[in-house]
C-alpha cells in the first residue's frame, strides 16, 4: 500500500516530543527544509530546538517593514544566544513602493481587500520566494490557536505550495509552550508580558483582553472571523491542503 510522506510521518510524529521530531523530519525528508519564524512564544521554542541541535533547517523569517521594535529586539536576542544568523526575506521594492501609492501607507484599515493586499506584498510572495524549490516548511502552528487552525497536522501536503508542511507543535497547548520556553530560558518577545498573545506587524495588532481569544488581536477593526494572513489559508479560510504529488509517496 502506498503512502504520502506526509501520510507516514503523521503517526510516528505524534508519538514524540518537539527535539525527536524535528530530528525525525530532517532524517526523512530529503533537501531543503525551512523553517518560517515571526519571533512569537512558539517560534521561539522551535528555533530553540533546531539551532540546540544543530539540525540543517534553514531559519528564516518575513521582515514587513512594519514590525515591533521589541520584535526586532528579540531576532538580536536569539541570534546573539545560540551565535547563529537568522535570514530574512523582504518584501519585493517595486511592489511595495506601488501598494503605498495606491492604497495609502495605512490603507489597510479602511477596507479588508485593502490589508489583503498590503498582507500579499508584505508577507504573502515573500514566502512563495522563499520556499520556492524547498521540500518541507516547518511553521509554529498550533491547532487551538484558532478555530481556522483546529485541523492543523503535524505532517501534511500544502497544496499552495507543493511541499511538505511540518506543524511539530499542532498538538501543543500554550501553557506546555510556555513551560518549555520557560524551562530552557528561550528569549521571548517582552510584548507577551503585556499581552500581545499573537504578535505580527505593530499597526495590526493589539494585546488582547482577559478571555479573548488568542488571535483576537490581530486586525482587531474587521469582523471576528477569520484572523488570517494568507500565509497558511486560502481565501474562503481554509488551511491548503491538497493530495500528495506520487513523486513524495514512499512504500509502507
Amino acid at each position: 500500500m502506498k503512502l504520502s510522506l506526509a501520510q507516514v510521518l503523521e503517526p510516528r510524529l505524534a508519538a514524540l516530543d518537539l527535539d525527536h521530531r524535528l530530528q525525525l523530519a530532517r532524517e526523512l525528508i530529503p533537501g531543503r527544509i525551512v523553517f518560517t519564524t515571526s519571533f512569537g512564544l512558539e517560534d521561539q521554542l522551535i528555533t530553540h530546538a533546531i539551532f540546540t541541535a544543530g539540525l540543517d533547517i534553514e531559519v528564516v523569517t518575513i521582515d514587513t517593514g512594519r514590525l515591533f521594535p521589541q520584535t526586532y529586539d528579540v531576532w538580536a536576542q536569539t541570534e546573539a544566544r545560540y551565535a547563529r544568523r537568522i535570514g530574512a526575506v523582504y518584501p519585493q521594492a517595486q511592489a511595495l513602493e506601488e501598494l503605498v501609492a495606491e492604497r495609502g501607507i495605512n490603507g489597510f484599515y479602511k477596507s479588508v481587500d485593502n490589508r489583503k493586499a498590503c498582507c500579499h506584498v508584505r508577507k504573502v510572495e515573500p514566502l512563495a520566494r522563499l520556499l520556492s524549490g524547498a521540500s518541507a516548511w516547518v511553521t509554529g502552528l498550533r491547532a487551538d490557536q484558532s478555530q481556522e487552525r483546529a485541523t492543523a497536522a503535524l505532517a501534511e501536503f500544502d497544496a499552495g505550495h507543493r511541499l511538505l508542511k511540518i506543524n511539530p507543535l499542532a498538538d501543543y497547548a500554550r501553557e506546555a509552550v510556555v513551560a518549555l520556553v520557560e524551562a530552557f530560558s528561550v528569549p521571548v518577545n517582552e510584548l507577551h508580558a503585556q499581552g500581545f498573545i499573537s504578535i505580527g506587524c505593530a499597526p495590526c495588532t493589539r494585546a488582547i483582553e482577559p478571555g479573548e481569544a488568542e488571535r483576537a488581536g490581530r486586525w482587531w477593526w474587521e469582523n471576528e472571523g477569520n484572523k488570517e494572513c494568507g500565509l497558511h489559508v486560502t481565501e474562503s479560510g481554509e488551511l491548503r491542503r491538497g493530495p500528495a504529488p506520487i513523486d513524495t509517496e514512499t512504500t509502507r
